[in-house]
């Protein structure tokens, strides 16, 4: 076999990861775990007093060739739970579930071992009152007022990573109800990469980084990630989300928002339905393109925390609606044919459409990140009387995990009592003593039945607000490792999602796999993901292959068509601008009294208006300049209006800033500015001109007859703008490369 870290040529090439090439099949042979490579070595072996032991360094690495629990006993199955029957609740007595679940809750320290990175802020939701014929729970009654805290963040990235990686985001919501706290958990996606919570370390073990060189951090864009999801096909339907422009939002504010699971309501009759929550945003759903991700990377790794933060201290308060999808609880559990337990799945909104049952306003930053942001402990299992769980595999999983992961990061059993967890509900749970213990409890009696502290505290009937768990029958069947057939489709989803995409998000989705693909070292690799996506649609297959140079697969399996779902589009729709940042190019030659009225119009629009000036400091004395020719960049900007001349700055050299100097075909501006624009031109954005600046986009190369270029009289300027905003981007601009 050919040594992997060398080319044809005999050229070294670095960045294998794993010491030989792997198969294109997955393995099926037993064998010894594979030999580290060559340029690796352990620690000495010592003894825990320093005593060197004489064994091999390998001799701490995992032996064997199957695989076992941790005290060696040989597994069977490591994809599936133990089950009262394929549709049955998990049992607790699962004990491999749960060692493999609590050894993976304990893998970081301190951070969250997924969803380090994270933002957030406090709001308050009001509910609507639609909600009360399907669930008993006070905070959903009509006009019932209830604060809240969200957090948002990454999934694979540590706290010190970035913000606008490709990566699902994380959408959790605590209320605090006076019945108590429920935490609606959820991400910026619908489904997730597994059916069931066993298999969750194995996904979050093959997205991080690779464990020998912890690269790269914070995205799925190499070989362990494709590995799994190519092998592991229940994971291709969260792929191709993550892969589309989802992948990488604008904001956490243009970010919708699911509950993924299937959860049971319970009304005050005692009757119950099956909903999927969803988190509506009102400014609508809107993502970067994969240029302007990269770049702020490197210039605004706190982008989207620092965006957040900004339109709350700025008054534009972010806002969305809460809707529930609503099923018949019926013995089987589907609708439509779709398997309502399988969280692979959604339910397309033209099928069961989103009903709003109230609304979400987030309106105070955090005083200190750590004290709320880090040390906020989300858990599904927070329930409040009329919402209840479902025996989706994945939620029962989770219900054990979060509890179990809070033990070790925030230091044990009373994590509930940090005041940023505290319910804003009287708490009497009798427990007592354990690490970080703030409550001063009274009485000697903490147990059950009492008569020593009176009897208290006392159990609640129905009648008195009580969590009652609904009595939803469980069929006598077998302990199995298995899922009911329904969760065997993987494919129609997908497809569905990808046909229901406009041309230009679906050219998104083929360049970014084709990026991540790209970047995997393994060919086979390569071609093993690229024979599921010729499963999904041969076009995609088709495009991708023809990025990687590689020939595209016939399709393997036949997967049924299904109605493409509008609902699934981010593209073509208006939505508000509130919040929205306008990057306003200014010098010494700029009409001020035109700059001054744009900036009431842009302010008054409910959106920002940032001057970008050749240095700090006051133009002619009187406007402050927020951005410099050094500091801005188009990224940060959501349109850009050019009311100066564009001279050079004092700092356009070479030596100073490596943006600048004066390279030939713009010598009438500065370089930045030529940079800045035609960035935002490239990233369709809207651009806009009045007096020189026309001279100064066609300067940059910018056509001022391409589509979403104004240039007009200074009072027309920002209703243009406006309209163009609601768009997001200005699309057309560039014809995509094929249509649907």
């Amino acid at each position: 076999m050919a040594d992997q870290s060398t080319s044809a040529d005999g050229l070294p090439i670095p960045g294998a990861p794993a010491p030989q090439a792997p198969s294109l099949a997955e393995p099926t042979e037993p064998r010894e775990p594979l030999p580290p490579k060559p340029d690796q070595d352990g620690p000495e072996t010592v003894s825990p007093t320093g005593v060197p032991t004489g064994a091999p360094k390998t001799s701490n690495a995992q032996s064997g060739r199957y695989l076992t629990t941790a005290q060696g006993a040989r597994l069977q199955d490591t994809d599936h739970s133990l089950k009262a029957g394929p549709r049955g609740p998990v049992l607790l007595q699962d004990h491999h579930l749960r060692e493999k679940i609590t050894h993976f809750d304990h893998e970081r320290i301190p951070e969250r071992v997924v969803h380090a990175r994270g933002a957030a802020a406090h709001g308050v939701f009001t509910a609507n009152g639609a909600a009360e014929g399907i669930t008993r729970a006070g905070f959903l009654a009509k006009d019932a007022q209830t604060p809240v805290f969200v957090r948002f963040s990454t999934v694979l990235g540590s706290r010190g990573s970035s913000d606008t990686v490709r990566d699902t985001r994380g959408f959790a919501t605590k209320f605090y109800t006076d019945e108590g706290t429920f935490d609606l958990v959820g991400n910026n996606i619908p489904v997730f990469f597994i059916q069931d919570a066993i298999k969750f370390p194995d996904v979050i073990h093959a997205g991080k980084p690779h464990p020998d060189r912890e690269i790269p951090q914070a995205q799925s864009a190499h070989d362990t990630f494709w590995d799994f999801v190519s092998l592991h096909t229940e994971a291709q339907h969260h792929t191709m989300w993550n892969m589309s422009d989802r992948g990488i939002p604008r904001s956490y504010r243009t970010m919708e928002g699911f509950g993924v699971h299937t959860f049971r309501l319970v009304n005050a009759k005692g009757e119950t339905s099956l909903v999927k929550f969803h988190w509506k945003p009102r400014l609508g759903v809107h993502s970067l393109v994969w240029e302007e991700a990269q770049i702020i990377n490197g210039m605004d790794p706190d982008f989207h925390r620092r965006d957040l933060a900004d339109a709350i201290e700025a008054g534009a308060y972010p806002q969305w609606d809460l809707g529930v999808q609503v099923f018949p609880d019926t013995e089987e559990e589907m609708f439509a044919g779709i398997d309502l337990l399988d969280p692979t799945k959604i339910v397309p909104e033209e099928l069961a459409p989103v009903q709003i049952i109230g609304t979400m306003t987030l309106n105070r930053n955090t005083t200190n990140y750590f004290a709320e942001t880090e040390q906020v402990a989300f858990h599904p299992g927070h329930l409040v009387p009329g919402i209840d769980v479902t025996n989706d595999p994945l939620l029962q999983g989770r219900l054990f995990s979060y509890i179990d992961t809070q033990l070790t990061r925030l230091g044990g059993p009373n994590f509930h009592q940090i005041p940023i967890n505290r319910p804003h509900a009287p708490v009497n749970d009798m427990f007592r003593e354990g690490f970080h213990q703030d409550a001063v409890h009274s009485g000697v009696a903490p147990y059950q039945p009492n008569s020593l502290d009176g009897g208290c505290p006392f159990l609640a009937g129905a009648d008195m607000g009580a969590f009652i768990d609904v009595p939803a029958p469980v069929a006598e069947s077998r302990k199995v490792r298995e899922n009911p057939a329904t969760f065997d489709d993987h494919y129609s989803q997908p497809r569905q999602f990808f046909r229901s995409l406009t041309p230009v998000e679906q050219d998104h989705l083929i360049q970014a796999y084709t990026f991540e693909l790209g970047k995997c070292y393994e060919e086979n690799i390569r071609i093993r993901q690229l024979q599921q996506l010729a499963n999904i649609d041969e076009r995609l297959c088709a495009e991708v292959a023809a990025g990687l140079g590689l020939t595209p697969p016939a399709p393997a399996v036949a997967v049924e068509d299904a109605d493409p779902s509008p609902a699934l589009r981010q593209v073509g729709k208006a939505w508000p601008v509130d919040g929205r940042v306008i990057g306003i190019l200014a010098d010494e030659t700029t009409d001020l009294a035109a700059l001054d009225q744009v900036r009431a119009a842009i302010d008054a629009a409910n959106m920002v208006p940032l001057i970008i000036a050749p240095k700090g400091g006051k133009l002619a004395g009187q406007v402050t300049a927020q951005r410099t020719y050094l500091t801005a960049r188009s990224t940060e900007f959501d349109a850009v209006i050019v009311a100066g001349a564009g001279r050079h700055g004092a700092d356009d050299a070479d030596s100073l800033d490596a943006k600048a100097g004066n390279p030939s075909g713009h010598p009438a501006i500065d370089p930045r500015v030529a940079i800045l624009l035609t960035e935002a031109y490239r990233h369709s954005k809207a651009l806009a001109a009045w007096g020189p600046g026309a001279a100064v986009l066609a300067a940059s190369g910018i056509p001022g007859d391409a589509p979403g270029i104004i240039s007009t009289d200074p009072a027309q300027i920002v209703p243009a703008l406006t309209e163009l905003l609601s768009q997001h981007r200005v699309w057309e601009r560039f014809p995509v490369a094929q249509t649907a």
